[in-house]
């Protein structure tokens, strides 16, 4: 609960009250504000430690922090009006996915802002028009940020699937895997890195680590594409540009190369498994000693920054 130093207090016995006193639909419309103000900070609660990200996790806390301050101005609103304590219930149920609560969020806070103008419409006293107001322009700023998580978490997941069938992970997840299978998800996933390392290196400058781990991804690829040619096998369209996101930082970037290595290793690992053509073992095999060269080096990276 938060003070509010700007709260006048009044006296339910004051000139002009009595007609608010006797206005059982806005003291039922304040108590239902209350219950919503009640359910939104046990919500983002349950939000914020689903939430993927501390940037998301901060800004829901701080959105919960309004929420706690209406419910304190409703609160002592009710009171003043009524002069009784209101009850406080939970009358939404928040759900238990993030990307589900956000949107219910999302549409909630909207919902808020259409409510609590109606509330400020129907009070007589400025005091409560005026907190009534502020509120919802509060909800409409959250709003915003709730629709821009769906969004966000909306973008993650589709591309989070579009990876699963791609690269590495497509390899990986795959049940079954026959040569031209193997052949178009290793290209795929030399793709993907390269793609990788060009947008690091677009973002934070020429790294040498990566930089020279391009220039060894390009020759990856120009030892997988004869065995396309050799057993006719289609040349995979490059996507990866579409699956690549910006990361935050240096220390993230290893992070993420150290992970896409081991993704690769594990791939060629897989292949070799089965019974495949010696010169398609050759060049798996090669390729997979090459990543392990690069796990540690990017290994190196990480524990540096």
């Amino acid at each position: 609960m938060y003070s509010n130093p700007y709260f006048y207090n009044y006296s339910p016995h004051s000139n002009g009250y009595f007609r608010i006193l006797n206005d059982t639909q806005l003291v039922m419309d304040i108590q239902k504000a209350i219950n919503a103000e009640f359910s939104a900070v046990d919500c983002y609660e349950k939000l914020a430690k689903m939430a993927p990200t501390t940037e998301e996790r901060n800004k829901i806390l701080e959105i919960q922090q309004d929420e706690n301050r209406h419910l304190e101005e409703f609160s002592r609103i009710y009171t003043n009006l009524t002069g009784r304590q209101p009850s406080y219930q939970i009358i939404e149920e928040c759900p238990d996915k993030y990307r589900a609560g956000v949107e219910f969020a999302f549409k909630d806070e909207q919902e808020a802002v259409d409510f609590y103008l109606d509330i400020a419409d129907k009070a007589q006293d400025e005091t409560i028009k005026d907190r009534f107001r502020r509120a919802a322009s509060d909800e409409q700023n959250h709003a915003v940020w709730f629709l821009y998580f769906f969004q966000n978490v909306r973008k993650v997941e589709h591309s989070y699937r579009q990876i699963e069938n791609y690269g590495a992970l497509g390899a990986l997840y795959a049940s079954k895997l026959s040569l031209p299978q193997m052949l178009t998800y290793a290209l795929q996933d030399e793709y993907l890195a390269q793609a990788r390392y060009d947008n690091i290196l677009t973002t934070f400058g020429n790294i040498r680590t990566f930089a020279q781990i391009k220039e060894a991804e390009l020759r990856h690829i120009s030892a997988l594409l004869p065995l396309f040619e050799r057993y006719q096998v289609p040349v995979p369209e490059d996507q990866s540009q579409a699956l690549v996101t910006t990361p935050k930082n240096i220390k993230v970037a290893y992070a993420a190369g150290v992970q896409g290595e081991i993704e690769n290793i594990s791939m060629y690992e897989r292949f070799l498994s089965y019974d495949i053509p010696n010169n398609v073992r050759t060049v798996f095999t090669q390729l997979r000693n090459a990543s392990l060269n690069h796990l540690k080096a990017f290994e190196r990276g990480l524990a540096r920054n």
